[in-house]
């Protein structure tokens, strides 16, 4: 079987790189092991986040890490083993979170964040996916004035810079929005043009089948290997081999592996996360996505009940799961809202592929040709897909794209 392009990886990202290519007419053959939007994509807090303008910095103030570092904290969390392996990388990280380095990332990352509902918009339209979708922004919670005095600054600015919509809420206004939180909530920021999705592996399997209507295929197959030849390239996989002009890497944080045989050894390294349901209380559900800014959790209603999702773990990729940090943050979360029991028995465990300096790696590969990178979107692969697909479908046909894309160029390495 011959296809134009092969795209690797069916995640949000890889789904609409592929859901792009095949809109400009190409013909796109998309490979995964799992049905699309079941692995990273599956997991997430559901939050296409158009506040999101900042990425999340390695912590350098004292007190943080005084908090961190006997490792029993919500927000974060390390496995010994999981540092060493990832010290290179990790130590870059630690650097680009110097003030200095990080103010100059932040214009970068906030010029592709600003991209995201509006590239998301025509996708949930052109896959009837808007039933999954509320535009009704989410509620970011605080615990004391001080730390929601800092936030509303942050706010403002990017609200002045990045166009960022919000409301700062006081306690009455609070319980307006959202009725039944602990008296421990003193208000809360309510970010306005972000939106929230009950089920997000539902909406990237609603791409899917959309670019499955443009003519676009996918092959549910172990990846074997991808070669390149006089003419193009060659991918392996369980079901056979695929020719093709164009071969995109999507694999999220398994892509370091392929990209070693490809003779590529990127900066890629991952914080885990976990996700569990818990049934909706009787008589008054939460309505709204919430964060417990001060602690590091999530409350969010989905379709399959209330998931809490936590903070980020430093482990390896395939290190077996640990319930530590998300039982810690159930015990916080039980004080918050009066959440039901688990709906799961086991909670599901994921891995957000990250980078050092914080910004996707989203551009043509350095040694070779008609070889396309689109992975290491850190905690924003669900919110940054269908930007990263308009991009690099831009990219991959010429034409100007509209954002500077250097800072996210694969020779930046």
């Amino acid at each position: 079987m011959s296809g134009n392009t092969i795209v690797l990886g069916a995640g949000m990202v890889g789904v609409s790189v592929a859901w792009h290519l095949a809109k400009r007419g190409r013909s796109v053959l998309l490979i995964d092991r799992r049905p699309p939007g079941q692995e990273t994509s599956f997991g997430n807090a559901g939050i296409i986040q158009r506040e999101a303008i900042a990425p999340y910095a390695f912590p350098h103030d004292l007190k943080t890490l005084l908090r961190v570092l006997p490792n029993r904290s919500i927000d974060i969390r390390y496995r010994p083993a999981g540092m060493v392996a990832a010290v290179s990388p990790l130590f870059s990280y630690w650097l680009n979170s110097f003030p200095s380095r990080y103010k100059k990332i932040v214009p970068q990352y906030a010029s592709i964040i600003s991209l995201s509902t509006d590239e998301h918009a025509p996708m949930i339209e052109a896959s009837g996916a808007d039933h999954l979708v509320k535009k009704e922004g989410w509620l970011e919670l605080y615990r004391t004035p001080k730390e929601l005095d800092r936030r509303e600054k942050e706010a403002l600015d990017a609200e002045r810079l990045y166009g960022v919509e919000f409301k700062r809420l006081n306690r009455a206004e609070l319980d307006q929005v959202q009725p039944g939180l602990s008296s421990d909530i003193v208000g809360a920021i309510h970010w306005l043009n972000s939106w929230t999705v009950e089920s997000p592996g539902d909406l990237v399997q609603a791409y899917a089948k959309s670019f499955e209507a443009m003519g676009g295929r996918f092959e549910l197959a172990e990846l074997k290997g991808v070669q390149k030849t006089a003419t193009g390239w060659t991918v392996n996989t369980s079901e056979g081999s695929h020719e093709a002009d164009d071969v995109v890497i999507a694999l999220g944080p398994w892509s370091k592996d392929l990209l070693k045989t490809l003779d590529y050894d990127l900066p890629l390294f991952v914080k885990r996360g976990y996700h569990v349901h818990y049934n909706q209380p009787q008589g008054k559900p939460l309505k709204y996505w919430l964060m417990d800014a001060e602690k590091g959790y999530l409350l969010e209603p989905m379709k399959a009940g209330v998931r809490m999702t936590t903070g980020a773990e430093l482990a390896d990729l395939e290190a077996p799961a640990s319930t530590g940090q998300l039982d810690a943050a159930e015990k916080v979360a039980k004080t918050l809202y009066p959440i039901g029991n688990r709906v799961e028995a086991l909670p599901w465990k994921g891995a957000r592929p990250c980078i050092p300096d914080m910004k996707p790696v989203i551009g043509p590969a350095p040694k070779h040709q008609n070889l396309w990178f689109a992975f290491g979107h850190g905690h924003q692969g669900f919110t940054l897909g269908p930007a990263t697909g308009r991009l690099l479908s831009d990219m991959m046909h010429g034409e100007p794209t509209p954002i500077d894309m250097a800072p996210f160029s694969p020779s930046r390495f």
